[in-house]
């Protein structure tokens, strides 16, 4: 209740008990509710900050989140909500945004959402590490089992990944007064959970069916952040969402294995097509940009080097099938070396750090085609006699138009007249074939 409801409350219970006092207490009670700026000041509105998270934990995820937890720190916003959907990602990136959430002083709620999504592998610690934990009906959580991303470990190197994992977790379920064992169980018996096992198990908090809902559920909720305790008061608080901006949209984008194999794939392309079409600019520029963007996606993706230098022997041996006669050997070669490649870029038992073979075969099918088809183009360009300039006269056939002599004469060339001479004389009329160009003279012979 506001300041002026009070007030108005407070005049007509004087008024109800004496009329006398009500007419000297009355006009007091309204100058103090129109001149006391006071009188009118309503509670402060609430903010809460939104963020979407769909897809890869990825350093493009962890930039986005540590950015906005840094932004609702320095707004001091009511509370952080991060809508969760992910499969999982990279242990070093899952662990800079733990460390985000812990160091927040704004409380951050991570909600698992809309119906369908999941906090898998890294997505439960993140889940784990937030100051609320919610999730949305039809949802689920679990299955956060380490597993080797882009190097092939061995039984003890795995076995301490595991133990690694399964204490980090438990530490952060404990500090947040949830289910340590069934955490534990995430990561070394991969389990997972429905959003209603996972309450009924305190691994969670509590399940909401929307934003609007969730907000109102934890709304006088006491959390525990850097700074000590605070009561959530999130009730018909204003809600603004901060979307990914169009850079982290592009660096998601080419940071999916898909995306980051054919910008490669078109980085080849524009830079060959560049180097046999000196001048072109325009495929050269694309193709160094398009290269460029792909070595910034390998850098958070499993490399597997053996994979890349197979695709680049599979390009090396469509070059050769143009050059040297192997009746199709070296494109069938090339075509086997660019799938197994493909299939080898990218090592990792995790399905979405793979290449679809939907991508793999049109890809190596197209680059067969594409280098077959331009470099035969080349190579008969440059094995064409010329047609223009001194060059382009050897061998074209005319008609004597004097007597050719070892000193003089004249004959005549798509109807212009040259200077000529010949070692073998040659008689007016006769019709002659240039042997060499020397200046602006042309040496002849007859046409046999």
């Amino acid at each position: 209740m506001g300041a002026y409801e009070v007030f108005k409350q407070l005049a007509y219970n004087i008024c109800t008990l004496n009329k006398v006092i009500c007419a000297k207490i009355v006009p007091l009670i309204f100058l103090i509710l129109f001149c006391s700026p006071i009188a009118f000041s309503e509670e402060p509105k609430r903010n809460v900050m939104v963020i979407t998270l769909h897809g890869v934990i990825n350093p493009v995820a962890s930039e986005y989140i540590g950015k906005n937890i840094k932004k609702a720190n320095e707004k001091k916003v009511e509370a952080l909500v991060i809508e969760l959907d992910t499969p999982g990602g990279l242990d070093t990136s899952m662990r800079n945004i733990v460390k985000d959430i812990i160091g927040s002083e704004v409380p951050v709620v991570v909600f698992v959402s809309p119906s369908g999504s999941r906090a898998a592998s890294a997505g439960v610690f993140i889940t784990l590490a937030a100051h609320v934990a919610a999730m949305a009906p039809g949802t689920n959580i679990g299955a956060a089992h380490p597993v080797g991303i882009g190097e092939k470990i061995d039984k003890v190197m795995a076995e301490k990944a595991t133990n690694d994992a399964a204490a980090y977790i438990k530490s952060l379920a404990e500090r947040s007064g949830r289910n340590a064992k069934w955490a534990e169980d995430a990561v070394r018996k991969s389990i997972s959970a429905t959003e209603e096992e996972a309450l009924k198990k305190n691994v969670i908090d509590i399940v909401s069916k929307d934003l609007n809902t969730l907000l109102s559920d934890i709304n006088g909720r006491k959390v525990r952040t850097v700074i000590g305790e605070k009561i959530l008061k999130t009730a018909n608080a204003h809600v603004t969402r901060e979307e990914m901006g169009i850079r982290h949209e592009i660096l998601n984008l080419i940071s999916d294995p898909n995306v980051a194999y054919i910008l490669m794939l078109l980085g080849f392309y524009g830079l060959f097509f560049e180097l046999t079409n000196p001048g072109s600019i325009f495929p050269g520029a694309m193709g160094g940009i398009c290269l460029i963007l792909a070595f910034y996606a390998f850098q958070t993706l499993p490399v597997n080097y053996a994979g890349l230098l197979l695709i680049l022997l599979g390009i090396i041996l469509f070059i050769l099938e143009v050059k040297i006669v192997s009746y199709g050997a070296l494109t069938i070669g090339g075509v086997i070396a660019m799938i197994i490649g493909s299939l080898m870029l990218f090592e990792s038992p995790a399905p979405f750090m793979k290449l679809s073979l939907f991508i793999i075969l049109p890809a190596a099918l197209i680059t067969a085609l594409f280098f077959t088809i331009t470099l035969g183009l080349v190579f008969r360009a440059y094995r064409r006699k010329p047609v223009t300039g001194s060059e382009g006269l050897i061998g074209t056939e005319g008609i004597a138009n004097t007597d050719i002599t070892k000193d003089e004469g004249m004959v005549s060339l798509h109807g212009e007249q040259w200077a000529a001479y010949s070692d073998v004389p040659v008689s007016k009329g006769e019709k002659i074939i240039v042997e060499s160009v020397s200046g602006l003279r042309v040496k002849v012979k007859k046409l046999q």
